[in-house]
């Protein structure tokens, strides 16, 4: 699945939401999605070529890279957004079940009656397709159990960046002893600000989307206890 694809089908669902939903949808893809696509991905195009260590031994550099580097900021970047945008799909599927029954329901009523009533259940049906639910019932658990899961996604894949790396600080000098390296070399990242400038910034922008989760989830609760 491409981006715009599952854009296509956020927002779909985001007909749903509620305005928190709207201003998150925008952060994901404006912020985060289009930012690794169009600048994230370039900078670190060069992630292994410019990896460089003062030895010649064959294979230092391979072992030192993965040591340093056993997943790529872009790939985990990518994973996060998968995993973070699927819960949502949680309400697209809930919401085409229940336009599935009311479809199903409308088709078994006009089949009883006369067909004179064929133009009113093309309007009904047409209706369907654009309705919005409202947050209440089964859709209400459905979307507080999505929010949940996006705030454990986000803050699971900021803590394993946080480790994996040891902070979101890109290094400029990196120092390895692995086999087959002869002795401790120094090994050497290539734009080390940029990459940490672009890493504090997805960061960023992943601990907003957590803020807005947050938000959102409160003012569910707080309007169901209200009611």
């Amino acid at each position: 699945m491409t981006w715009p694809a599952l854009y296509a089908q956020l927002v779909g669902t985001n007909r749903h939401s509620t305005s928190l939903g709207k201003v998150w949808l925008s952060v994901l893809f404006i912020f985060r999605v289009m930012v690794l696509v169009v600048a994230a991905e370039s900078v670190w195009g060069d992630e292994q070529s410019d990896f460089t260590c003062n030895t010649l031994q064959p294979g230092c550099e391979n072992v030192c890279y993965d040591q340093f580097f056993p997943v790529s900021h872009i790939r985990l970047w990518s994973l996060q957004l998968v995993f973070v945008s699927t819960p949502t799909l949680l309400v697209s599927m809930y919401v085409a079940y229940r336009n599935h029954c009311d479809k199903r329901r409308i088709l078994q009523s006009s089949g009883r009656t006369s067909m004179l009533n064929n133009k009113g259940q093309a309007e009904e049906l047409e209706t369907l397709k654009k309705r919005r639910l409202p947050v209440a019932g089964a859709l209400w658990w459905t979307y507080l159990c999505s929010l949940v899961f996006k705030m454990v996604f986000e803050g699971g894949f900021m803590y394993a960046l946080y480790v994996v790396y040891d902070g979101f600080q890109m290094p400029r000098l990196v120092q390895c002893d692995q086999w087959p390296c002869p002795n401790l070399v120094d090994c050497f990242i290539s734009r080390p600000t940029e990459k940490t400038i672009f890493t504090v910034f997805m960061a960023t922008a992943s601990s907003i989307c957590m803020v807005l989760n947050l938000a959102e989830l409160a003012y569910l609760v707080a309007k169901a206890l209200n009611r």
